[in-house]
């Protein structure tokens, strides 16, 4: 039951698209990550996903709509929903899913990650 600092661990990771644990609870993940260009185009079936932007600005893309975040801005994007996150210039986010969650959903990619790395 120790503090940290989010700028500490965004300190740690080195690569975009490679989220890392921060802290666990409830069968839940609070993953930190750093953005830059394009994600895949992905769902998650069962897991609902939550993006809270800590610095940067980040974009969402959906098959409808795209939606825009700023820092300290959130988006809840429920389970089944199909989108690819895009951030022109670097963005920090935390990202609060299921233990279970993949980062790519059900669409395997070079940017897949399923063993995350606790920092």
């Amino acid at each position: 039951m120790d503090k940290f600092s989010l700028n500490e661990k965004f300190g740690l990771i080195q690569n975009y698209w490679d989220p890392k644990i921060a802290a666990q609870f409830n069968g839940q993940h609070m993953r930190l990550a750093k953005l830059k260009g394009e994600f895949v185009w992905h769902s998650h079936a069962e897991e609902d996903e939550v993006f809270v932007v800590i610095d940067g600005n980040l974009r969402i893309e959906f098959r409808d709509k795209t939606v825009e975040l700023g820092p300290g801005e959130v988006l809840v994007i429920p389970r089944g929903i199909e989108h690819k996150p895009v951030a022109d210039e670097e963005v920090k986010v935390m990202l609060l899913e299921p233990a279970t969650t993949v980062n790519t959903g059900e669409n395997d990619s070079e940017l897949t990650r399923k063993n995350l790395e606790a920092i």
